[in-house]
Order: C-alpha cells, then sequence, then structure tokens
C-alpha cells in the first residue's frame, strides 16, 4: 500500500465507547456514537451525541447491541442491531421505532438519493428496504466481524466485509446488484467514507502492522495513507469538513 500521508494528526474528540462500525454527523455537525456492548447486552444508553465542542451527551437509550447508524433522507438517524436483526428509526427526542426486522445479524446502513435504505447482513446478504418492504439486493461471503457500507456519488453501494484471511477485496455493486471486487485487497477492510468534497472512497484496515485510514483517489489504484492507528473501526465526514476516525473506544476528529 501507498504511504503518502494526506491529514495530520487527529486529537480525541469522545471516549467511553463501543464502535463497531462508522459513526455518523448530523447536518449540525454533531456526532452519533455508539455503546454497542457484548451480545444481548442492554447498555444504560445506546447512543452518545457528541457536540462540536466536544460534549458528550446520552442520546438513545433501550436498543440493544446497536451497530450502524445512517442519517435518512429525512433528517433523522437511523440504527441497526445485529442483536436483534433490526433497524431503528430515531426521533428528535431520542425515542426510537423498529422499521424493519428479519435482517439477520444486521450491521451496515447506506441510504441511496432515491431513499431507499440498504443493510448489511453479517451472514452475507445484502437487503434493501423500500417503502416498508424488504427485498434481497446482492449475496456476498459471510464476514467474521460487521458488514461496512457506503453509497458512492454515483449510486453504487461499496462493502467491505473482514474475514479470517489474509486480505480482504472491498466489494462494488453496481444499482441492478451485480457485484465486483476492487482491485486492491486491504488487510483487514473495515469503515468506509466517501469524502464530500472530492467524492474519494476512504477505507479503515484495521489489520496491525498496516493499519490506518487510506484513501483511494482512483479506485483501482493504490491506497493512500491518510492517517496511521491502531484499533481503528469508523470513518465519518462531517458537513464542515471535518473528518472523524473511531476506534472502539475513543473517537478522533481531523479539522
Amino acid at each position: 500500500m501507498g504511504e503518502t500521508v494526506y491529514v495530520s494528526v487527529g486529537g480525541p474528540w469522545a471516549t467511553g465507547l463501543h464502535q463497531v462500525d462508522n459513526p455518523v454527523f448530523d447536518l449540525e455537525g454533531n456526532l452519533f456514537v455508539t455503546y454497542s456492548g457484548s451480545r444481548g447486552q442492554e447498555a444504560p444508553v445506546s447512543i452518545f451525541r457528541v457536540t462540536r465542542a466536544g460534549t458528550r451527551e446520552p442520546y438513545v437509550s433501550g436498543i440493544v447491541n446497536p451497530t450502524s447508524m445512517a442519517i435518512g433522507p429525512d433528517g433523522r438517524l437511523y440504527v441497526s442491531s445485529r442483536f436483534e436483526g433490526a433497524v431503528y428509526c430515531v426521533n428528535a427526542d431520542g425515542t426510537h421505532e423498529r422499521i424493519a426486522s428479519d435482517l439477520g445479524v444486521a450491521c451496515g446502513l447506506a441510504f441511496d438519493a432515491d431513499g431507499d435504505l440498504y443493510v448489511g447482513d453479517r451472514s452475507g446478504t445484502i437487503f434493501r428496504v423500500r417503502n416498508g418492504s424488504t427485498s434481497t439486493f446482492a449475496t456476498l461471503p459471510a464476514s467474521v466481524a460487521a458488514f461496512h457500507l457506503a453509497i458512492s456519488p454515483v449510486g453504487e453501494l461499496f462493502v467491505s466485509a473482514p474475514t479470517l484471511a489474509s486480505y480482504d477485496h472491498i466489494y462494488r455493486i453496481d444499482r441492478q446488484g451485480g457485484v465486483r471486487s476492487l482491485l486492491t485487497p486491504f488487510g483487514r477492510p473495515q469503515g468506509l467514507a466517501f469524502s464530500p468534497d472530492e467524492g474519494v472512497l476512504h477505507v479503515v484496515d484495521a489489520l496491525a502492522g498496516g493499519s490506518g485510514l487510506y484513501r483511494l483517489p482512483d479506485l483501482e489504484g493504490e491506497p493512500e495513507l491518510v492517517a496511521s492507528g491502531m484499533g481503528f473501526v469508523g470513518v465519518a465526514f462531517g458537513p464542515g469538513g471535518e473528518l472523524a476516525v473511531t476506534s472502539n473506544e475513543t473517537a478522533y476528529r481531523f479539522d
């Protein structure tokens, strides 16, 4: 992999988390992070909101093993529960309602421009939730960790699904559900996000010795190192150009 440094070192923004996928920003620049817990554990707080000033506030309770999050076209927060195989919609006051179920080990979430929701089942299925109806969109090999999803600026779905292999590829799924792999493999690819300014794919690689955040200016080219660090899991871009990278326990901010 390439070793080009692209962003300066970030600083801790919030701690005391249990993050297993990407965090997510709202339109005001608040960052949402999870306390996912061990399987079946219902922690006192499921999701925290971290303000731009760095204040961590309890936001959602009562969702067991919150795993992945996305902001929907309605501006509300959506979150998956890998324990329940469900997706919840969160209201502004932190209350929530279930909008989809029977989704296996529900992990990664992503919305496309039409408002369809994609849900990654760690067992290998990508579901599409459209107008309240759930169908199978694509099938991939199973993962030993969470599925991680991101929608590209042209509407393609990108998926990482780390296994126990030495290297794994990022999957690229077109709007008809056709699956192919990016040429360059990663050691243990996890969180995915596209930068809002350039539309460049960013990938978290968690393999010891090469772990860090990488960018792919050319989807079929060599990745460039953005920030190195052990234990990175997720990545998100905010409305003001801020970049958040999370480990299991800490969120870091890059301006």
